[in-house]
């Protein structure tokens, strides 16, 4: 993700991904006495050990599948950018691959559920991750629109767009960030729970600015159907597969995956650190792993650089490129008229007999 930013939101980002690192909420945070003693066994009640983060057993297999199904799709996309290009989704690759090592530490979790270094590396990456999977659906639609050449349908301009909803992310991630630095901080129930409110309200704002874009994208496409009927129908002599149209319902998913799962996490941190929600791992993986999973891995059979070529120096595909088709079929009448013409004016200079 940082790849496809200015040097300035990139140095944001990263000062936002080392606020995560320090303030990450810990098993402090979620309400731990420091003074309660080690149980025997941490096998025997997770649920009630207040040293386990999870509050839970994390399941090896369910981590085993989670992360083959992930490294699978990165690994596809990984040669899918070497070989169609679209070096411009790079941020949903590495993503991917940060969103792996997230999945993969909860089987130091397994063997270590008391490990507060351990969680503190899967919260940042799990919870992080999907930002750059975010990202990468801001700069397809800014893309895509430049090569249809229909930016004009956008509320945002196509040079802009990237940048709007980045700073966006980039703020409300500094919210959670603060929100998570509260609690830690907090040595009273009533600041622990002020932070907790700040974190809450950073999820709920990033979650409204990703519904903003999807209706952004949904009117997108709906002008475009109506008003660019020949970019529309543009590759309506190719197969369905081909056909770049097939990228509006590959971008749907991944947007309805992506506000699947920031619902979750909303509801999630609503309940408390200790919810019945955040306790569960079957939810864990049903409405926050899986979602994600279908958000990027959509694009692994319809790569978007099979069908947006590279932009060229002006920003925008030439207009040449769209006529090209039907330069030789409007040229031959044309061709056909004017030797009629000349025919009839060599005809009319001839001299009668």
């Amino acid at each position: 993700m940082l790849a496809t930013l200015s040097p300035k939101l990139r140095r944001a980002a990263l000062a936002a991904a080392l606020l995560a690192l320090c303030l990450a909420p810990s098993a402090d945070a979620r309400g731990r006495d420091p003074n309660l003693p080690h149980p025997a066994d941490p096998y025997a009640d997770p649920k009630n050990d207040p040293y386990n983060p999870l509050g839970y057993i994390a399941s090896n297999t369910l981590t085993g599948v989670a992360l083959g199904l992930i490294l699978s799709v990165a690994l596809v996309q990984t040669f899918s950018m070497f070989k169609w290009g679209a070096w411009w989704m790079l941020a949903m690759v590495i993503g991917e691959y940060t969103f792996a090592l997230g999945i993969a530490s909860r089987i130091g979790l397994n063997k270590n559920p008391e490990s507060q270094g351990i969680y503190i590396i899967e919260y940042l990456f799990v919870v992080l991750s999907p930002c750059a999977f975010i990202a990468a659906d801001y700069i397809f639609l800014g893309r895509l629109a430049r090569h249809l050449r229909s930016g004009k349908h956008l509320f945002i301009s196509p040079n802009r767009i990237t940048l709007v909803f980045v700073l966006s992310d980039v703020t409300t991630f500094l919210i959670q960030a603060a929100g998570g630095g509260v609690s830690i901080g907090s040595t009273t129930q009533a600041g622990a729970e002020t932070g907790s409110h700040i974190f809450l309200a950073g999820l709920v704002i990033q979650l409204l600015s990703f519904v903003a874009f999807t209706g952004v994208f949904i009117v997108f496409v709906l002008r475009v159907r109506r008003h660019e009927p020949q970019e529309w129908a543009a590759d309506a002599d190719k197969p369905w597969y081909r056909d770049w149209r097939v990228l509006i319902p590959c971008l749907a998913l991944s947007c309805t995956g992506i506000i699947i799962r920031s619902l979750y996490r909303v509801v999630e941190l609503s309940q408390g650190f200790t919810g019945p929600i955040a306790q569960n791992e079957a939810f864990f993986y049903g409405l926050d792993t899986l979602p994600l999973w279908v958000a990027f891995s959509v694009f692994a059979p319809f790569w978007p650089g099979r069908f947006i070529p590279p932009l060229p120096k002006g920003g925008e595909r030439p207009l040449e490129d769209a006529e090209a088709k039907q330069s030789p079929v409007q040229d031959r009448p044309s061709e056909e008229k004017d030797k009629a013409e000349d025919g009839h004016v060599h005809s009319q200079e001839s001299p009668s007999l």
